[in-house]
């Protein structure tokens, strides 16, 4: 069984990140689920929410997906994303600002999207 497996999170307008990984957790609309190497094959459906990926390194990638799909096949995971939104790129006052907005214009999308910014964030 390898040690590692190689990771691509695609989104609709560019490649958020690659590399090798020695775990990924994402949600998907069978609950979360952890992908080490030499899972078993799967494909499955992102929910919105946080996707933390353990780099081989030690280091550790968190970003904040909005819907897609994942896949896993031969230690190759893709994360094929609407909206990937690396922590580290997210403008926190700008994400409480957006959820502030949305709570009061009661948009629970607009409102889900903010909330998975921030705990993306929160988590990173």
């Amino acid at each position: 069984m390898a040690a590692e497996l190689h990771v691509e999170m695609v989104a609709a307008d560019r490649n958020v990140w690659s590399g090798e990984a020695t775990l990924v957790v994402a949600r998907t609309t069978s609950g979360d689920i952890g992908v080490m190497p030499g899972h078993q094959p799967l494909l499955g459906v992102l929910e919105s929410g946080p996707v933390t990926i353990r780099t081989s390194d030690g280091g550790t990638v968190v970003a904040a997906v909005h819907g897609g799909f994942i896949s896993f096949a031969d230690n190759k995971l893709s994360l094929l994303a609407e909206i990937a939104e690396l922590a580290d790129e997210i403008d926190v006052q700008r994400a409480e600002r957006a959820l502030e907005r949305a709570k009061s214009d009661a948009d629970a999308a607009a409102e889900r999207r903010a909330d998975v910014r921030l705990r993306a964030v929160a988590g990173h």
